[in-house]
């Protein structure tokens, strides 16, 4: 069994990695997983992940396809559901609860709405791992672990990458009132950089109001020089801004896909800031198999990183075919 264990572990390392010949050895494996059973005999465990994701956020695809691939190789039964408001997302934690899973993933996007679902979750016997939001709170909720990113390191970043670029004026696209999340990406980025940054809060869920409304503050104030977004899939709706605005500022933005992999090699996009989201996922269903089996933990009380990484347009031609494939 171990034998079963070292060779996945291997196969996830080589899906990451950046050799084209390894990568696609994974990725056969792991066809073979789906297609033949898991890597190990352990019992048949069902896991639940909950997430704060809106409708139609590529983001989390990826964080899905990892969680899937992990859990085809830890013989687990995979269930995912969302809801971007969080009592909501709280009312999905406690179907999962009712369902009597084995391990639980959540975000803590919304840290309030989310405190008693946690507590009934641990109150059931039931483990619970964070990921992506909610780091600070991972802890006070009594979770395993956090896996993600720290999201002010990831917005300090941000504000250094600006500063390289000579940038003066900065605009931050919060697409969702109430994350803390995202409020820190953009707290974060201001702490660092060393010019102005502005925060516009549009609706993450209504895309012709967010380009609207980025256009706006471009026709209004063509001091900006950068805007940020805080999610992949907005990035192509402030360039559509930023090109109807007829302004010059540059597009950069939080997490990646193959459409910003595509524009970051065509010059769209500036820079991006990798979480590795395939990484949150396929982490947290591990990490979780590893405590049911083993009653192993990682992290010490502190968060697991998967991020933050600066990419570039140097960067685009590697990236682009692994997120094309849904895994970056």
């Amino acid at each position: 069994m171990l034998v079963a264990l070292l060779a996945a572990a291997l196969a996830a390392t080589a899906l990451a990695g950046c050799s084209s010949t390894g990568g696609k050895r994974a990725e056969d494996r792991a066809k073979r997983l789906a297609a033949n059973g898991s890597a190990v005999n352990t019992p048949h465990w069902t896991f639940a992940m909950v997430t704060h994701s809106g409708a139609g956020d590529t983001f989390w695809d990826i964080v899905q396809s990892g969680a899937k691939q992990a859990a085809a190789k830890d013989n687990i039964k995979f269930l995912y559901s969302n809801s971007d408001q969080g009592d909501q997302q709280a009312q999905l934690v406690q179907a999962a609860i009712d369902q009597h899973v084995d391990g639980l993933i959540v975000t803590l996007a919304k840290p309030d709405a989310m405190k008693s679902a946690v507590a009934r979750a641990e109150k059931a016997g039931i483990p619970v791992i964070t990921v992506n939001s909610g780091a600070e709170q991972s802890q006070q909720f009594g979770a395993l672990t956090h896996i993600g990113q720290d999201e002010k390191v990831a917005g300090n970043a941000v504000g250094d990458e600006l500063n390289r670029r000579g940038r003066k004026h900065a605009l931050c696209i919060l697409h969702e009132q109430g994350n803390v999340g995202l409020e820190a990406r953009c707290d974060g980025a201001k702490e660092t950089f060393h010019g102005r940054l502005d925060k516009l809060y549009v609706d993450g869920t209504n895309m012709p109001d967010v380009q609207s409304a980025v256009e706006a503050k471009l026709q209004s104030d063509h001091s900006v020089d950068s805007v940020v977004t805080l999610g992949a899939p907005f990035a192509a709706t402030a360039a559509k801004a930023k090109q109807q605005a007829g302004s010059g500022a540059e597009i950069d933005t939080f997490d990646l896909n193959a459409q910003v992999a595509a524009s970051l090699k065509d010059g769209t996009i500036g820079f991006a800031v990798d979480q590795q989201p395939y990484l949150q996922g396929y982490e947290a269903i591990d990490l979780l198999w590893l405590y049911r089996y083993n009653n192993d933990t990682l992290g010490g009380g502190q968060p697991v990183l998967t991020g933050p990484q600066i990419v570039t347009k140097d960067d685009a031609d590697k990236l682009l075919a692994y997120a094309k494939r849904g895994t970056r």
